[in-house]
């Protein structure tokens, strides 16, 4: 009997106590696997929540940035009211709705926003810190001023101004005057003030005003405000054919 028992147990060997048993067995693959499998979604959200920290951090724009893309803008409608007066010089053919268009948006992105971000938030920075306080100050009547003639564009973008010759000039003048003070005014706020906005404040503000910026133009009109005021303007230079870029290339 004892023979036979001991054949018994060399044939079917105590399982629980057998570890060479237990870490080939089933249920212990199984662990092995749910581990690997808990372990790869973990480095995998972990990687997408860093692509996502990556993305957002190439998304982001600084005030200054943010600022000069938007006399981008500003720059495209000069363009539009340089040859509006071309047109308007040359007796050709020149629509109304393009100037009012333009000075539409010079109104609603450019003096009601983008105007309101400097004086806002970086001109009363710079009186503080004792900084280009008087460059502020003539930039601040710039605005001012700039204001007053885009009433007078908004005024006389009519049908009936471009055929009345008094009104027609009012109108070709405003425009005029406007060109020349905002020429040099966004060229001296991109190359002077913006460049120095940063030595002025800390670097968690810098960062701050940047979201801040984004969150107003948000507010104000929509997801993406900026691509939607360049899809206008673009509109714009295809009504009156300056949209291809191509054209100004001088012929050699």
């Amino acid at each position: 009997m004892s023979a036979t028992k001991g054949k018994g147990s060399d044939k079917f060997p105590d399982r629980e106590n057998d570890a060479s048993l237990i870490g080939n067995s089933p249920r212990r693959k199984f662990i092995k696997a749910g581990g690997i499998v808990i372990a790869a979604s973990v480095i995998a959200g972990a990687t997408k929540a860093l692509g996502k920290e990556e993305e957002k951090k190439m998304d982001d724009v600084s005030p200054p940035e943010d600022l000069m893309r938007e006399h981008g803008v500003l720059k495209r409608i000069l363009l539009v009211y340089i040859e509006a007066l071309r047109r308007m010089e040359a007796r050709e053919d020149l629509p109304p709705e393009p100037i009012a268009d333009s000075a539409r948006i010079i109104r609603d992105f450019i003096e009601d926003y983008h105007e309101k971000l400097e004086e806002n938030f970086l001109f009363p920075r710079f009186k503080k810190a004792n900084k280009l306080t008087e460059l502020v100050d003539v930039l601040l009547l710039q605005h001012q001023g700039g204001r007053r003639l885009t009433d007078i564009t908004m005024q006389f973008a009519t049908n009936q101004a471009l055929k009345n010759p008094d009104e027609r000039r009012k109108l070709a003048d405003s425009m005029r005057q406007f060109i020349r003070m905002y020429s040099p005014h966004e060229a001296r706020e991109d190359t002077v003030l913006f460049p120095a906005f940063r030595g002025i404040v800390s670097p968690h503000e810098f960062d701050s005003l940047g979201e801040d910026f984004e969150k107003k133009e948000d507010e104000l009109f929509g997801e993406d405000g900026f691509g939607k005021m360049v899809d206008k303007v673009a509109e714009i230079e295809k009504k009156l054919g300056i949209y291809d870029l191509a054209q100004f290339t001088p012929k050699f």
